[in-house]
């Protein structure tokens, strides 16, 4: 716990509150801005004393209750809320919940986006596809169950495979086992989680031994080779933006201007998915 600056922290934010923020009346003339000392305990549910004294830099650490109290109390931000949680020495809860429902934000970046892009979960589940990426990769949203994952696909299905290269498909395979194990490393007690790795240790010897090695990697932009039966092998950028939801991100494909993999990419765009079958 870092007394001094949790007391910093909780003096800075109560000033830059008003009443009007948290749905107080103003009341009477206030001498300094901010809220008093005494609201912002009675939000949280704490006596006025022991708040004081967190501000003061003397009182004892905050449970963790305590301390999502006071972040709400105080209308902390997320970032500033896991602040908060550091500075009284406590593990910030995880901002994740897996929803089949996308950020309204990524929605509307996707529906902008002209080139090939999906929204998928931490679990490689496709949430939403352009045309552009389903002519790319073909339509992966269609799946049930475990299948749902792209993970499991990989590892039990072997013509998920097809849209990369063969001499790709060991790189491929860490990659997705270090991004499984991250998301395995933070979500605690997690049943969907564990269910996916539970699945693939018993069907897959091959992520059984990647599993083992216990690398871990969250998944980063990187160049990604496709393999399309139209206009053959292209290299992509591969790019994620995440949400403040952590259990999705958007992944956008894009070629190198004036490159051949650009003039694959046009062509792609052309072409549509009006040949092509679902390939996930």
């Amino acid at each position: 716990m870092d007394q001094t600056g949790l007391g910093d922290f909780l003096r800075r934010r109560r000033a830059a509150l008003g009443p009007d923020d948290v749905g107080l009346a103003a009341g009477s003339r206030r001498r300094t801005p901010g809220l008093r000392r005494e609201e912002v305990a009675t939000l949280a549910h704490v006596s006025t004393d022991f708040y004081t004294r967190l501000e003061q830099g003397r009182g004892s650490r905050p449970s963790g209750p305590t301390t999502g109290a006071l972040a709400r109390a105080l209308r902390l931000s997320p970032d500033e809320r896991d602040h908060l949680y550091a500075l009284a020495g406590h593990t910030p809860p995880p901002r994740a919940f897996r929803t089949d429902h996308p950020s309204p934000g990524l929605l509307r970046v996707l529906g902008l986006l002209d080139a090939p892009a999906m929204i998928i979960s931490d679990l490689g589940v496709t949430l939403r596809q352009n045309a552009m990426s389903e002519a790319l990769i073909g339509v992966t949203t269609g799946y049930q169950g475990l299948e749902r994952s792209n993970y499991y696909r990989w590892f039990t299905r072997p013509d998920a495979r097809r849209i990369h290269p063969r001499e790709d498909h060991d790189h491929q395979s860490r990659v997705h086992v270090a991004a499984l194990r991250a998301v395995h490393g933070r979500a605690g007690e997690d049943p969907e989680v564990a269910e996916l790795v539970a699945a693939l240790l018993a069907k897959s010897p091959e992520f059984g031994e990647l599993w083992e090695r216990h690398e871990v990697a969250g998944r980063a932009g990187s160049l990604k080779r496709f393999v399309h039966p139209a206009v053959g092998v292209i290299t992509l950028d591969c790019q994620n933006l995440t949400a403040e939801n952590q259990t999705e991100k958007l992944i956008v494909f894009t070629a190198r201007p004036g490159s051949q993999d650009a003039e694959k990419l046009a062509l792609l765009s052309v072409i549509g998915t009006q040949r092509l079958a679902t390939r996930g």
